[in-house]
């Protein structure tokens, strides 16, 4: 398939089909290779994958209720258990992460987060190359403070988002696309 196809055709996998096998840490290496060859003003290299498997979900789940719990302290027993639940809808994930260099000098924050939202976009398509499918999923806890701090990260640094991945159960049907026309616009008008 040429580029522009696979571009065009990509698909996310809903998690929830999302199985076992998941790619094991010489596939996942080749994988996230992918990320390194993304566009990076000044060469600041500022995304971390940080990789969650097995009983370590356990660990991410642990994670999400604690920030929950100090978010909403009267969080009811169904709104916990729905966030537990969700690091452990496939069998692994990656937590994308832009680690922000502040006051460079030629770099500032937004283009690292964008550096790295192109480094993940090359992460899903060299999945969607593979036998295996993923999904990037954010909700709130990619913004959360103690959610960062759990993963190792600073304040100042953004969660771009959590890559699950694994083995689609399930043949993806072709989806839909917009007609391009109504986003193209020409400046002046």
């Amino acid at each position: 398939m040429d580029i522009i196809s696979a571009i065009k055709n990509r698909q996310s996998v809903k998690a929830a089909l999302l199985a076992d096998p998941a790619p094991n840490d010489s596939e996942l290496r080749d994988l996230l290779e992918a990320g390194m060859s993304a566009p990076d003003h000044g060469a600041v290299r500022p995304w971390r994958f940080k990789v969650i498997r097995g009983d370590d979900r356990m660990r991410l789940a642990d994670l999400f209720e604690a920030a929950l719990r100090a978010k909403e302290p009267d969080a009811d027993a169904e709104m916990i258990a729905t966030l537990r639940s969700k690091p452990m809808r496939s069998p692994l994930i990656v937590a994308v992460c832009a680690v922000i260099t502040e006051n460079h000098p030629k770099v500032p924050p937004v283009e690292q987060v964008v550096a790295t939202a192109c480094a993940t976009q090359n992460i899903l398509q060299a999945i969607d190359a593979s036998p295996f499918g993923g999904v990037l999923l954010t909700g709130w806890t990619a913004q959360d403070v103690i959610v960062k701090e759990g993963l190792g990260l600073a304040p100042k640094d953004e969660i771009i988002g959590y890559l699950y991945l694994g083995t689609p159960t399930e043949t993806l049907r072709a989806k839909k696309r917009p007609e391009v026309d109504p986003f193209i616009e020409t400046w002046p008008a």
